[in-house]
C-alpha cells in the first residue's frame, strides 16, 4: 500500500495519512445548496474530491464517501418565492441538475447523499444536547451556539477571537447574547417551510446540519472532512465547535480544502458578473476537456478561468486522445494481451500520493505519450500496446479523464476500407480517385496520416 501525505488545514502542515481503521477511509465533503444551476466552482471541488477518492482506492484503501445536500436554506426559499414554487421543487430541480453535470464530468456518485429535510429529528436532538451542556441557548424561538464557551474556536481558520469580534455584525432583529454567536435553529417565518421543535416551529441554521449528518454516518471522529477554501470560516470552524462540544472528541483528523476558481484573477461570483454555469461551459467545451482543465493545476492554487485557457486544455487533451485513437485505429480492441506497466503505475501513484498533485500526474501522462510516439517511429508495437493500456488506466481509472476515442469499431472498419481503396487507386496511379477518397475521408471529419506502422486516420478537433 502506497503511503499518502497531504496538507492538513487543521495543522497547516503536510502530514502522512494514518486512517482510524487500517485500510479504510471515511470522508465527508460539504455538498451543494441546490438553489441554482451547477457552476465551475462546484466542478472544481467535486472533481477534486472524486479524484482524492480514486487515488485512495488505487493505493489500496476502501473509501466510504458521504456528501450532503442542503435542501432547505434562505437562498432556496427566496428562489422558490420568486418562481412561485415550493422550496422542495426548487431543490429537486437543482439536485437533478447537479447530478447530471457531475455525471458528465465523470464524477462517481458518493456512497451516500443525506439531506437536511430528512435529518430533522437528528438535528433537533443534537441541538438539545448542546443546550443541555451549556454550549447553546434558546432565545425567542431561535437557538444560538455560545462561541466563547468553546475554548479552541478559531483553530482551523487560525483566527483569534479579537479578529472575529472586530468583523462581527449583528443583523437587524437578532437577539443573540454575543455578536460571535451563531444560529443553530431559526424560528419560523410566515410562508417559509418549518418543522416542530422544543423551541417552536423553525428550521436549522446552516452549520448544524453537517455536524449531524457527518457524525451520524461516519462516527463522532472520522478521517477526512473536505470542501472549498471558502468554507474554512465560518462553516467548518462552526462545525468543529458544535461537534467537539457535543462529543468531547476530535471531529475530523484531516481537513482538505481546494482553492478558488478565479476569472481574470478575481474570485468567481454572481455579484461580480463573472459567473459561469457548467451548462454554459459544456456548450463550448466537452466535459472531459473541462475535467482535464480542472486537474491541470494543483488543487490548492487558484484556478484562473477563461476561454483561452480552456482552449489550451483542449489542445493538451487532444494530444493524449490522439495517441489513443492511433492505437485504436491500428489494433481495434486488441492490445495483444498487454498488461499495465505496474512500475509506471507505481511511480504515477507516488506523484499523486504527495498532496494529490494532479498537475504533475498529468505531466507523467504526457511523458508516457512521448514514449508511445517513439514506439510508433521505431515500429515497436509491443511497447505501444503496453503504453496504450497503461495510459488509459492512469488517465481514466485514476484521474477520471476519459480518453475514449471518438470513433467506434464500425467507423474504423469503414475508414480502413476507404484507405484500402485509396491505396489501390494510388498503386493504379488513379490520382483523381485517390484524391477524391482522401477528400471524402476529410469531409467525414478525419485526416489521413502515414506512420511507420501504417496509414491511419485521426479525428479532427
Amino acid at each position: 500500500m502506497i503511503n499518502i501525505r497531504f496538507h492538513n488545514t487543521l495543522t497547516g502542515k503536510k502530514e502522512p495519512f494514518r486512517p482510524l481503521e487500517n485500510g479504510k477511509v471515511k470522508m465527508y465533503v460539504c455538498g451543494i445548496t441546490p438553489y441554482d444551476a451547477s457552476h465551475l466552482g462546484h466542478a472544481r471541488c467535486y472533481v477534486f474530491f472524486d479524484t482524492v477518492r480514486r487515488v485512495f482506492r488505487a493505493c489500496g484503501y476502501e473509501v466510504y464517501y458521504v456528501q450532503n445536500f442542503t435542501d432547505v436554506d434562505d437562498k432556496i426559499i427566496a428562489q422558490a418565492q420568486k418562481a412561485g414554487k415550493t422550496a422542495q421543487v426548487i431543490a429537486e430541480r437543482f439536485i437533478s441538475d447537479y447530478l447530471d453535470r457531475m455525471a458528465d464530468l465523470n464524477v462517481l456518485k458518493a456512497d451516500l447523499y443525506p439531506r437536511v429535510t430528512e435529518s430533522m429529528p437528528d438535528i433537533v436532538r443534537y441541538i438539545e444536547k448542546l443546550v443541555e451542556s451549556g454550549y447553546a441557548y434558546p432565545k425567542g424561538g431561535d437557538v444560538f451556539y455560545r462561541v466563547r464557551n468553546f475554548k479552541n474556536y478559531g483553530k482551523l481558520s487560525k483566527r483569534s477571537l479579537e479578529e472575529m469580534i472586530s468583523g462581527a455584525r449583528v443583523q437587524v432583529n437578532e437577539v443573540k447574547d454575543d455578536p460571535l454567536d451563531f444560529a443553530l435553529w431559526k424560528a419560523a417565518k410566515e410562508g417559509e417551510p418549518s418543522w416542530d421543535s422544543p423551541w417552536g416551529p423553525g428550521r436549522p441554521g446552516w452549520h448544524i446540519e453537517c455536524s449531524v449528518m457527518s457524525t451520524k454516518f461516519l462516527g463522532e471522529t472520522f478521517d477526512i472532512h473536505g470542501g472549498g477554501q471558502d468554507l474554512i470560516f465560518p462553516h467548518h470552524e462552526n462545525e468543529i465547535a458544535q461537534s467537539e462540544a457535543a462529543s468531547g472528541k476530535l471531529f475530523a483528523n484531516y481537513w482538505l480544502h481546494n482553492g478558488f476558481v478565479t476569472v481574470n484573477r478575481e474570485k468567481m461570483s454572481k455579484s461580480l458578473g463573472n459567473f459561469f454555469t457548467l451548462g454554459e461551459i459544456f456548450a463550448k467545451f466537452p466535459p472531459e476537456v473541462v475535467r482535464f482543465f480542472l486537474l491541470s493545476r494543483h488543487y490548492k492554487t487558484p484556478l484562473d478561468f477563461s476561454d483561452d485557457v480552456l482552449e489550451q486544455a483542449k489542445s493538451g487533451f487532444a494530444g493524449l486522445r490522439e495517441i489513443i485513437e492511433t492505437c485504436f485505429f491500428l489494433y481495434g480492441d486488441d492490445d495483444g494481451g498487454s498488461g499495465i506497466d505496474e512500475q509506471r503505475k507505481k511511480e504515477f501513484l507516488e506523484v499523486l500520493a504527495d498532496d494529490f498533485n494532479t498537475e504533475k500526474a498529468i505531466a507523467v501522462l504526457f511523458e508516457l505519450r512521448s514514449l508511445m510516439a517513439q514506439a510508433i517511429k521505431k515500429k515497436d508495437a509491443a511497447t505501444l500496446k503496453s503504453g496504450w493500456r497503461t495510459l488509459r488506466h492512469l488517465s481514466e481509472d485514476i484521474l477520471g479523464i476519459s480518453l475514449k476515442p471518438k470513433m467506434d469499431l464500425g467507423v474504423v472498419q469503414k475508414m480502413k476500407a476507404m484507405l484500402s481503396d485509396r491505396e489501390a487507386a494510388r498503386k493504379a496511379k488513379d490520382w483523381t480517385r485517390a484524391d477524391a477518397l482522401r477528400k471524402d475521408i476529410e469531409e467525414k471529419g478525419f485526416q489521413v496520416e502515414d506512420t511507420p506502422l501504417g496509414t491511419i486516420i485521426k479525428t479532427l478537433g
